[in-house]
């Protein structure tokens, strides 16, 4: 499990390697993550937008806009949790995906919050490079 927080909101994700939707001898090997934000803070927050760094296992990186988290944009009052699964493909066994999600307070700043780097790793990869 991987964990970082900003500005008292905390962003956990877990990754696992999904064997029945993958094709090793095709070439594509499917992730899902499950995303965990909980506002630790004393304010109502919600989430705007996204933005994702996806990189192979050889180097090739992929960036990701988009509005929202599986077709939502939640509003986060102090202590609430929301938590979502979603998924990525990759021709390589393995790689990595970092991000951020910009959210806006309720007195209308706009701020990122950090979604920590974490592997994609399959039993697929020789040796893990992550």
């Amino acid at each position: 499990m991987y964990s970082a927080t900003t500005n008292a909101i905390t962003v956990t994700v877990q990754p696992t390697f999904l064997e029945d939707q993958s094709e090793p001898q095709a070439g594509r090997f499917v992730w899902a993550y499950h995303i965990r934000i909980n506002n630790g803070g004393n304010r109502t927050v919600q989430l705007l937008n996204r933005h994702w760094e996806i990189t192979d296992g050889i180097g090739r990186r992929q960036e990701v806009h988009g509005t929202g988290v599986v077709g939502e944009q939640p509003v986060l009052k102090p202590g609430q949790t929301f938590e979502y699964t979603s998924g990525t493909p990759l021709t390589t066994p393995s790689g990595i995906m970092v991000g951020t999600y910009q959210m806006e307070a309720e007195d209308g700043e706009r701020f990122d919050i950090a979604v920590p780097a974490f592997s994609l790793d399959s039993p697929h990869q020789a040796v893990r490079l992550n």
